[in-house]
């Protein structure tokens, strides 16, 4: 889709759920290169302002900025409060909680709080802001799930399975809503050099690499993809590794997955 029909197709306001850093704050910026008003929600209002600021200065759009914790239990009437005097036309859901642990040594609260910020609210924001658009007859949907969420991994247990969540929920949104005139499309990247991401690694995994993109290169790619696929795996790289493990007999994708998480991830890290 052309720069010019964006706005028309997706304005003129979009919400970025989780847009302090990283991926959200990509989101941000390159959705306001295309002309659209913005709604940032992040629980982070340090970050969150700091990046509504740049770009108010860089785009000129107007940018609102929402500190919330998307793992209340009412966090869908708290958004739709906070934007019942503007149009979403496009939702982008970014915000996760990812703990890497074995299961049985999960807390119930941590548990709880992937459910709730990886599931409920993507789920609950969904049903609250897309009738609008299905009433306007255009709009769209972007759910950040991840290729964790194609195969169970040891030590990711529930976070792999929220992330199959959001991927099965948009394929059937895909489906439900492509008639009515709503572009849904999930996006599962592989390992984005995000602060969370960084924060987990060690020095010698933190140089350049095929096995690693920049948050531009998967925010381009999914924007490019909005309206033409109904999911997106970013990155070549990525592409040919999730080819490679489909290829292969569940129990082995499972064990080589489960190896990867071991040598990538530091048990207990949480982001």
């Amino acid at each position: 889709m052309s720069t010019d029909a964006f706005p028309t197709r997706y304005g003129p306001w979009a919400l970025v759920a989780g847009a302090a850093v990283g991926l959200g704050a990509e989101y941000a910026r390159q959705i306001a290169a295309r002309g659209l008003s913005l709604v940032l929600v992040d629980r982070d209002a340090g970050p969150l302002e700091a990046t509504a600021q740049a770009i108010r200065a860089a785009s000129g759009v107007e940018v609102r900025t929402l500190v919330l914790d998307l793992a209340r239990a009412n966090v869908a009437d708290a958004v739709v409060a906070a934007t019942q005097d503007v149009h979403i036309g496009l939702l982008v859901y970014n915000a996760a909680i990812g703990t890497v642990s074995p299961f049985l040594e999960l807390s119930t609260a941590n548990v709880q709080a992937m459910l709730d910020v990886n599931c409920r609210a993507p789920l609950f924001l969904v049903h609250a802001l897309v009738p609008a658009m299905v009433a306007r007859g255009r709009g769209g949907v972007v759910l950040m799930s991840s290729m964790a969420g194609n195969f169970g991994s040891a030590q990711l247990t529930v976070y792999a399975a929220t992330k199959a969540f959001d991927l099965v929920f948009a394929d059937a949104l895909w489906a439900e809503l492509r008639g009515h005139g709503v572009d849904v499309l999930a996006v599962q990247p592989g390992s984005t050099r995000t602060p969370g991401w960084q924060s987990s690694q060690p020095p010698e995994l933190q140089g350049p690499g095929p096995h690693v993109m920049e948050p531009a290169q998967v925010v381009t790619e999914a924007l490019a993809a909005l309206g033409v696929e109904p999911t997106l795996i970013p990155g070549d790289a990525n592409r040919q590794s999730a080819q490679l493990l489909a290829s292969l007999p569940r129990r082995q994708a499972i064990e080589l997955m489960s190896d990867i998480t071991g040598k990538l991830l530091p048990t207990g890290r949480t982001s």
